[in-house]
């Protein structure tokens, strides 16, 4: 009876053993799949942002020559918990319009960094609206600039469309265009509402595709108390492309960035 009675004390603990264990490793699976992913800041990464469009991408008027608001965002986007290090590749080309982006982006070295980047940004439209003036100087109606928009909106979406061949994960921002005769035409509207149909397109275009972003600058350019253009009253200077920076470094704090990058 003896050796019946200890057999079955060592069974039951033999299996309570057992069972406290299953249960311990039942619980640490529990845990384990409870707990929420870390935070983009956990692990800091390197981004890698490509910059292409026109002059103020390649920064025409910048007294330092170091590509515009670009240094200023790198600055910026570093205070950033998440961004270890903001690494940016600068294809702006001064006169570019879209149709010319459009063949610059089948570009190897372009079509390489995008492929790497966790974000594109894009500078582009301008020249587009300034051809029409050239083209239409002396007979300038509104109308045409309808006509112009049409293409124009054509090839941004062509242009969106390129660089998510190349890379269906990075983000894409497009910076909106703003009112360069501001100094010298201030009085007439029709110019300022021509640049607000032409941004809202643009918004509308981006609008359609995930993780991209439309951020407009025309009313940092619209304040006539600062002097924010460079000495051929077109381009920003370095002030203005400063609050460039800014504008567009407040479109992506505030955990937005982890959208694109992560």
């Amino acid at each position: 009876m003896k050796r019946i009675l200890t057999f079955l004390f060592a069974t039951m603990l033999f299996v309570s053993g057992c069972s406290s264990g299953a249960a311990e490793h039942a619980l640490k699976s529990i845990d384990v799949q409870d707990k929420k992913n870390p935070p983009s800041s956990f692990i800091p990464k390197d981004v890698e942002i490509v910059s292409v469009g026109d002059s103020l991408t390649q920064g025409v008027g910048d007294s330092t020559n170091q590509g515009g608001y670009i240094p200023y965002l790198k600055k910026d986007l570093e205070t950033l918990k998440e961004v270890r290090s903001a690494n940016f590749q600068n294809y702006g080309v001064k006169g570019n319009r879209t149709d010319q982006l459009e063949k610059r982006l089948d570009q190897k070295e372009i079509k390489k960094a995008i492929k790497k980047a966790d974000l594109v940004i894009i500078t582009i439209g301008g020249n587009d609206v300034m051809q029409v003036f050239k083209d239409n100087f002396s007979s300038l109606q509104v109308s045409k600039f309808e006509q112009a928009l049409v293409g124009y909106k054509k090839r941004l979406g062509e242009i969106i469309e390129t660089i998510r061949e190349n890379n269906p994960e990075t983000g894409i921002v497009l910076v909106g265009i703003y009112n360069p005769f501001i100094k010298w035409f201030s009085d007439i509207k029709e110019v300022d509402e021509i640049i607000k149909e032409w941004n809202q397109a643009s918004e509308q275009i981006l609008a359609k595709y995930s993780k991209t972003k439309f951020i407009p600058i025309f009313d940092i350019f619209e304040n006539q108390e600062e002097d924010l253009l460079y000495t051929d009253y077109f381009h920003p200077n370095d002030h203005g492309y400063k609050l460039m920076a800014k504008r567009i470094f407040s479109y992506l704090d505030n955990n937005k960035l982890a959208q694109f990058i992560e």
